[in-house]
């Protein structure tokens, strides 16, 4: 066993993932995350309005190239383990944060060649656990990067030294604080159904917790949740909606930390402040947006501190 060292585990580079997809996974992953009958732009490939959602990458990792269905647990204890690192239990990771930035519009079809290139970008212990961040790029045959996603996971109990530790080469733009000045420039209510977790799940996340209500319940969370990554692109769609004109090729950046559980049938509230024009690079002439997703069942927020970038609608205007 390698000696643990979390601070040589940060840079460290992956082996690259090939991945791939087509029409039909693209239009799968709409429905997962919710999307309506007459959201035409999103479900009917033959309508003139019509592009890939833009956070569908999110799915490539758990996917890969297959179209049949993966084994999560071997897909979850597989490959190589980055130098440095205790061993992590698989049953006790939690998903803490996911953005997307959209580089490049995505073909409607993938073709062969397209692989996600991975590194640990940071890594952080405190006394609840460790948590662990990486950064993947989705790149075409010819290495052009077409999306760069950030994604932290939460090792709960995980121990290395004990102590307070970080260390951090690259992530994310942050979210802006939620103004306390003023009510939600927009405010965004949708509802998910019952079988939401077990359409998500056809996009290549078959984690048993989202299916089998005993794992649920032996987890903590009194039955089956739903993916964190589904509430994540019903509040995208949120957005693209209310702000960029129900036009998916408007958001170009969109993040959030998973701060609650959500289950199968939940109402979900996002409410939207525009905080200004997006200072990014590359982003320019773009609206800068901060928000959060509310579980109307519960009451909490389960997406906080959102950030995106869109591209503005004019009918979108204040």
């Amino acid at each position: 066993m390698s000696q643990v060292d979390l601070a040589s585990a940060v840079g460290w580079q992956d082996e690259d993932q090939p991945v791939s997809w087509n029409q039909r996974d693209l239009l799968l992953y709409a429905v997962g995350i919710g999307t309506k009958k007459d959201d035409f732009a999103l479900i009917n490939e033959l309508d003139k309005s019509w592009a890939p959602f833009p956070t569908y990458p999110v799915v490539l990792p758990f996917k890969g190239t297959s179209q049949d269905v993966v084994n999560f647990r071997q897909l979850m204890t597989g490959g190589k383990r980055a130098p440095g690192l205790p061993k992590f239990d698989p049953n006790r990771g939690v998903h803490g944060s996911q953005s997307i930035e959209i580089l490049k519009p995505l073909p409607p079809v993938s073709g062969d060649g397209w692989k996600i290139k991975k590194r640990i970008v940071a890594v952080s212990e405190n006394k609840s656990g460790i948590i662990l961040e990486n950064e993947l790029v989705l790149v075409d045959p010819q290495g052009t990067p077409y999306a760069k996603l950030y994604s932290a996971s939460f090792n709960l109990g995980a121990k290395a030294t004990g102590t307070n530790f970080t260390k951090r080469i690259a992530g994310p733009p942050q979210a802006k604080p939620t103004p306390k000045d003023r009510k939600p420039d927009w405010v965004v209510r949708d509802q998910t159904s019952p079988e939401q977790a077990v359409v998500y799940r056809l996009s290549g996340d078959y984690n048993e917790l989202h299916i089998n209500p005993a794992i649920g319940a032996s987890t903590g969370f009194g039955g089956v949740i739903l993916h964190g990554l589904s509430t994540f692109g019903f509040a995208a769609r949120a957005i693209i909606s209310a702000v960029g004109g129900g036009d998916p090729r408007s958001l170009t950046l969109f993040g959030v930390r998973f701060t609650a559980p959500v289950k199968p049938g939940d109402a979900l509230e996002t409410s939207i402040w525009e905080v200004g024009p997006a200072q990014a690079k590359g982003h320019e002439g773009e609206t800068e947006l901060t928000f959060v997703t509310r579980n109307v069942a519960t009451g909490k927020v389960c997406l906080g501190a959102g950030v995106a970038y869109v591209k503005k609608a004019e009918k979108s205007k204040l």
